[in-house]
């Protein structure tokens, strides 16, 4: 074989790794929502069962700025599964962050999200407010996260 066959051939199967290893998704389910699953029975961060909020003013109902209350973001579908988030918030700051629902149904989500979600709860609370950085290896689901958080965020004025 010649040089510039050699470069050729070269240059060909690196553009087919590459096509290959772009191509290559992490999950192999994608998330399996049934009818019976509800935000209410989901699991936040901590494990915990959280109840909905009462509409998207939450709990206070009042006009006390010192109030607690909480909003529920939307529930933002991704390429993996559904993504909600609920901030509880005391006045204009975020004391808690809830996740209600998250991409599950395989043993790749579970693993990837016990890993991002404590940090972009983690991020969100630092931080008071949506301008966080994603996560690395869970980029799809720091979107979702990241789209519920800003509409939360949005609903509450904050």
């Amino acid at each position: 074989m010649n040089p510039l066959q050699r470069i050729v051939v070269a240059g060909a199967s690196t553009a087919t790794a590459l096509v290959l290893l772009f191509g290559y998704h992490t999950s192999t389910m994608g998330a399996l929502v049934t009818a019976a699953e509800s935000p209410s029975a989901s699991t936040t961060t901590s494990g915990a069962t959280a109840a909905p909020a009462a509409g998207a003013a939450g709990a206070a109902g009042g006009t006390d700025p010192s109030a607690t209350r909480t909003v529920t973001g939307p529930t933002v579908q991704t390429q993996w599964g559904p993504v909600q988030v609920q901030l509880t918030l005391k006045g204009g700051t975020i004391t808690d962050v809830s996740v209600l629902q998250k991409p599950s149904g395989n043993p790749q989500d579970d693993a990837i999200n016990s890993y991002a979600l404590p940090i972009l709860v983690r991020e969100t609370l630092g931080r008071q407010s949506a301008q966080i950085d994603m996560v690395s290896g869970a980029t799809v689901t720091s979107v979702g996260y990241l789209q519920s958080l800003q509409s939360a965020l949005d609903q509450a004025g904050v």
